[in-house]
């Protein structure tokens, strides 16, 4: 599979704190900690000829609303040719944190939107990066019922969008198998640098770039 990122174009990455990382708001060339970073690094490593840019828009704690709030100055404004989404957990987090649910249909309504406006106002490519939850802590394993069904929502639309789709949930479930689940995230949401070099290292091969 050859590359699907090409020569001069521009990489977006967008989600809440698993994609922010710590990243900074004043220097758009420090990516923060996390996946994005690897990905970015790796990538310009390998193919340095192909001058591609990477900028991170995550922000901790966002749910898909707020993205869809933000869409215009985090995402249309900056003209990316593709866009990498992880977005999901804490529109699970929040039902269980503070009884502040996101129903499944609502959660697909406003990605739906977002990936309309990648597609009819950039023509824009786009990574989906599949939310996930390890069952660690054992209270862990209650949120399935709740994010299920938004992993579900997010498999259609990325069937719909002929997105570049990156199955992280089943990904890191079978890595867990081989390590124990806080190797790859402590807290079964936010990876380890473990866990983001796995993400990295699937989203380099989702797009043919390793």
């Amino acid at each position: 599979m050859s590359c699907l990122i090409k020569p001069n174009e521009t990489v977006l990455f967008q989600g809440d704190s698993i994609t922010d990382a710590g990243r900074s708001r004043e220097n758009d060339s420090d990516l923060g900690r996390g996946y994005a970073n690897h990905v970015a690094a790796w990538f310009s490593a390998s193919h340095p000829e192909s001058r591609v840019q990477f900028l991170n828009r995550g922000v901790s704690g966002n749910r898909v609303r707020d993205l869809r709030v933000r869409w215009d100055l985090d995402c249309i404004d900056l003209k990316p040719d593709w866009v990498s989404i992880m977005i999901g957990i804490n529109d699970t987090w929040r039902l269980f944190s503070q009884n502040d649910p996101t129903s499944a249909d609502a959660y697909a309504q406003d990605y739906h939107a977002i990936l309309s406006r990648c597609r009819d106002e950039l023509d824009a490519r786009v990574v989906i990066l599949e939310p996930f939850v390890l069952p660690h802590p054992e209270d862990r394993v209650a949120w399935r019922v709740d994010l299920d069904p938004k992993i579900q929502a997010v498999r259609a639309l990325a069937r719909e969008f002929d997105a570049v789709y990156v199955p992280l949930d089943g990904m890191l479930a079978a890595a867990s198998v081989i390590r124990e689940c806080e190797f790859w995230a402590a807290d079964g949401v936010h990876p380890t640098q473990a866990g983001h070099a796995f993400i990295a290292k699937a989203w380099l091969a989702a797009v043919g770039a390793l």
